[in-house]
């Protein structure tokens, strides 16, 4: 029979424990564990092969329908009956479906990043530093289903709860690697990807590219744009023409811009 645990003081140290990973991603790198929050991203991060060490659910929350559903998907897991009081502890929003799960982090190198596509579209966004902004970039290459996201000089870890909860979920269903500016130039070299910079030098309409080939479209921060590195090794650079009186966009409305000209250039 199924052993369920009871746990109802915010003092456990359990708790205290979920409550570390989910603030500091050294504790989150340490442990090999994160924490998600919400039926939708536990339904993602199963459907994306994460192995899930613990479900935690607050009874009152959620029906019983959906905790069974969720102890048949996740056979291994601990299961822990929490509180209110806990539960309102370790949740980012008392509105949500009343469950919240350890899952183990992936590895995201470059040398276990598969592309199974011999035609790929990749994005690779350097040095991004806003949660809301990551999570938005992770939410469009979802919707245009890309073969795959590169992270450069990450500034957090992907784990990090803003993170999924701005990628609805998105982080679990997109085959994203990290890396330095250096190595990834250097994959995606390799491998003969076309590298198409977002800059606003030397750079030609977006819609002029040739987005058919293999690419790899790459965007920068808004307050300083790509490092040196990435222009001197650029196939193309490519610019979204501005009618205003500001000359840049929100990273992640600017990447959504050139991707969806991509696909439709492959009338995907």
């Amino acid at each position: 029979m199924l052993e369920i645990k009871q746990i109802s003081s915010v003092q456990n140290a359990s708790i205290k424990k979920i409550a570390l990973l989910k603030e500091k991603s050294r504790e989150r790198k340490k442990s090999g564990l994160f924490v998600l929050e919400g039926l939708r991203e536990l339904e993602l991060a199963l459907k994306g092969g994460f192995a899930i060490r613990t479900i935690l659910f607050q009874a009152e929350l959620i029906s019983e329908e959906s905790i069974q559903k969720f102890l048949k998907d996740c056979p291994n897991a601990e299961i822990i009956s929490v509180s209110k009081d806990v539960y309102r502890k370790l949740a980012h929003r008392e509105t949500t479906e009343g469950m919240i799960a350890l899952a183990e982090v992936k590895s995201h190198t470059l040398e276990e990043f598969e592309i199974s596509s011999e035609n790929p579209l990749i994005l690779v966004a350097e040095a991004p530093e806003k949660p809301g902004n990551i999570g938005a970039l992770l939410r469009t290459a979802d919707a245009a289903n890309l073969d795959g996201v590169i992270i450069a000089n990450p500034k957090t870890d992907i784990y990090n709860p803003n993170i999924i909860r701005s990628s609805v979920g998105c982080v679990f269903t997109n085959n994203i690697a990290t890396g330095t500016t250096s190595e990834i130039i250097d994959y995606l070299k390799g491998k003969n990807i076309n590298i198409y910079c977002a800059a606003l030098s030397a750079s030609i309409n977006y819609t002029d590219s040739n987005f058919t080939r293999a690419s790899a479209i790459v965007v920068g921060t808004e307050a300083t744009g790509l490092s040196e590195e990435w222009l001197k090794n650029s196939d193309q650079n490519i610019i979204i023409p501005m009618q205003g009186e500001i000359d840049s966009m929100n990273v992640s409305v600017s990447a959504a811009i050139i991707i969806f000209e991509a696909k439709r250039q492959r009338n995907i």
